[in-house]
């Protein structure tokens, strides 16, 4: 995504470094049977864990950290240094405490925060169609009272709750650690004086339902985004599904990492946005999936899927969930001739309006800036020569602007 802060590329190192090495410090421990299993991963022991979360929000206490954690490299270089060099070792020795003093030690408040045993969890799969409708239909049944319909806290239960629901529309979802969210779910919150803000639901969820609803909550959260801002300012993953390429054995859209998809959603006969998808051509580029409707308007029954599919198309989407889960990311009821298109890392990153001819770089709809791209001044094409490659300036931006994402961290 683009419009980085000047500070993300070292803050993403930095965050990346203490996920990493906290990560193998628990699986090593698991690895010598230290640690048990909870929820189907190893469980973090400490009641303490290093926050990534808390030092986007404090740039100045993650810029103590950082040059704490060099001086203390240094420290390490000294001790090496007083080991092999005998001679000046008292000298070496005395730098030793002076740098621990002149040290930048960051506030423990800031940089330590309250763990869970599943604080390191990740989910067992990528997302899926599957997973959103499972978490959808979940959702409905056990959250809605008290996070309401579109997830932003404001059910008819919310006035009741010790504590006013969060805001579960925006980057939350994104900002915290996907272990702690699942701990919320299945066992509940308490605020700073041990009081129940939230009930848990170990008791009527299993651990795949509650990743399942914690999917289809940042499914919805991401078309929320997209609706309001225009963008997701948050990395949103191309949801698998089944996908039936001509006689060939279905396939899942994931088999495609690697390469560029585009996802058309079909368009009723007749419609500005069934000429649109109409016009499209193959382009060797990117690979083509057909996305059809999952129900006639006349009643549940899922369409049959094409014989012969549209001219451009390499293969259909063989998944009757799929459609709701692709309105529900992109924030609208009405799919019908809209487009996406996703980056060789799985990442969704552009959409195209239904009926709307043609691409350019402000459908790059994946960035961190809510205000669109300003538009470049037209220069007049040299007579004979091919109209601009829209698509083609697209693919490049996405090219170069990768979604580098890290839980708690910046993106891009």
């Amino acid at each position: 995504m683009s419009g980085t802060p000047p500070d993300a590329a070292w803050l993403n190192a930095l965050i990346s470094l203490l996920q990493g090495a906290q990560l193998a410090l628990l699986r090593a421990l698991h690895a010598l049977g230290l640690v048990d299993t909870v929820h189907g991963q190893p469980a973090w022991p400490w009641a303490r864990r290093v926050s990534g979360e808390n030092l986007l929000i404090d740039i100045g206490q993650a810029r103590h950290l950082a040059i704490t954690l060099a001086v203390l490299a240094g420290v390490l270089a000294l001790l090496v240094v007083a080991l092999l060099w005998r001679r000046r070792r008292g000298w070496v020795l005395a730098l030793v405490p002076v740098a621990l003093v002149l040290a930048p030690w960051p506030e423990a408040r800031v940089v330590l925060v309250p763990a869970h045993p599943t604080s390191f969890h990740a989910p067992p799969a990528p997302l899926s169609v599957a997973a959103i409708a499972q978490g959808q239909a979940l959702y409905a049944q056990q959250c809605v009272g008290c996070h309401g319909a579109n997830g932003r806290g404001q059910g008819p239960l919310a006035a009741q709750q010790p504590v006013w629901p969060p805001n579960l529309a925006g980057p939350l979802l994104w900002r915290r650690a996907d272990g702690d969210l699942l701990w919320a779910v299945l066992h509940g919150v308490r605020d700073g004086v041990g009081r129940t803000t939230m009930r848990g639901h170990a008791g009527r969820l299993t651990d795949a339902d509650a990743w399942a609803v914690l999917d289809y909550l940042r499914a919805q959260a991401a078309g929320e985004m997209l609706r309001a801002s225009g963008a997701w300012m948050l990395p949103v993953a191309l949801p698998d599904a089944a996908v039936r390429c001509g006689a060939q054995p279905a396939r899942a859209l994931s088999s495609w990492r690697g390469q560029r998809v585009r996802v058309v959603a079909a368009a009723s006969p007749g419609s500005d946005a069934a000429a649109a998808v109409q016009s499209l051509r193959e382009d060797p580029r990117l690979v083509t999936v057909w996305l059809q409707p999952s129900a006639s308007p006349s009643g549940p029954a899922p369409r049959a899927l094409p014989s012969v599919l549209p001219a451009g198309a390499d293969c259909v989407v063989d998944d009757a969930q799929a459609w709701s889960a692709f309105a529900l990311i992109a924030g609208t009821p009405r799919l019908e001739g809209a487009q996406f298109l996703a980056d060789r890392d799985g990442w969704l990153r552009a959409r195209s309006q239904p009926g709307q001819a043609g691409w350019s770089e402000d459908d790059l709809v994946c960035r961190t800036e809510t205000a669109p791209r300003p538009a470049a001044p037209a220069a007049a094409a040299p007579p004979g020569t091919l109209p601009a490659d829209g698509l083609g300036a697209l693919i490049t931006l996405m090219d170069a602007e990768p979604v580098r994402f890290v839980k708690g961290g910046f993106v891009h």
